[in-house]
């Protein structure tokens, strides 16, 4: 299989970067507890057959960073969602002074990603792990939810991370360009938004996942790295 070579280059987002310390928890934001996050783990688990296993949507950095144990690994789509950078963040990726983007599933359109099967033997440790990864303020950004995902063998019943509308840190659908001028920017402790973009549509890629509107976003994000990359080389 051929991999289609992104503008987004490595060097265009190591220009992006810079070693920021972690600001911390922002003032006035009320965090989940230990116990927020076993009620949440079991009400998702009250619908579920215990013992049983359980399939992951990954839509995101889900796919090149899962940290969860899985026995299976197979593509689906999940129509209506789609990959969106519609919310918010001062964090991570971002900071107070430049705000940037993450990524959730939104409603409408079409989404192919990756399914992880999750052994049921330890699923609740492990779903409480990835809560606990996935959403930290309340309310949160990225919730989990049941969704139906369809496989080339059967339609599956998968956990997957979608908006919260309800959210204050949710924008809705912005212009591509407005989305790249912010990713092309912002950077956290964590790393940059053109980085997470990057790797996002590679391991896609790597997957034969190709996302049209990603693949656009990641050559205006690059486009504005170079230019402004070239407007800070000093006159000869």
């Amino acid at each position: 299989m051929r991999i289609r070579q992104l503008a987004l280059t490595p060097d265009l987002v190591a220009r992006v970067h810079r070693v920021l310390e972690d600001p911390g928890p922002e003032p006035g934001l009320v965090y989940h507890t230990g116990e927020d996050y076993d009620g949440i783990v079991g009400s998702m688990l009250a619908t579920h057959s215990p013992g049983r296993d359980a399939w992951l949507f990954a839509y995101g950095s889900l796919i090149w960073k899962p940290e969860v144990d899985h026995v299976e690994a197979r593509q689906g789509s999940a129509r209506g969602w789609h990959r969106s950078f519609c919310f918010r963040i001062t964090r991570w990726r971002a900071t107070r002074e430049q705000p940037g983007l993450m990524m959730a599933l939104d409603r409408g359109g079409q989404c192919r990603g990756m399914l992880y099967r999750l052994p049921g033997d330890t699923l609740e440790a492990q779903i409480g792990k990835l809560f606990r990864r996935e959403f930290t303020a309340k309310p949160p950004n990225s919730m989990p939810r049941w969704i139906k995902v369809e496989t080339d063998r059967e339609l599956v019943r998968a956990i997957a991370f979608v908006m919260n509308r309800r959210s204050p840190a949710y924008v809705g659908r912005l212009a591509p360009e407005d989305v790249a001028d912010m990713l092309a920017r912002a950077c956290g402790h964590w790393g940059s938004g053109a980085e997470y973009l990057r790797n996002t549509v590679a391991h896609l890629e790597e997957h034969g996942i190709h996302d049209r509107n990603l693949w656009r976003l990641q050559r205006l994000v690059a486009d504005r790295i170079d230019r402004s990359a070239a407007c800070d080389e000093p006159a000869g």
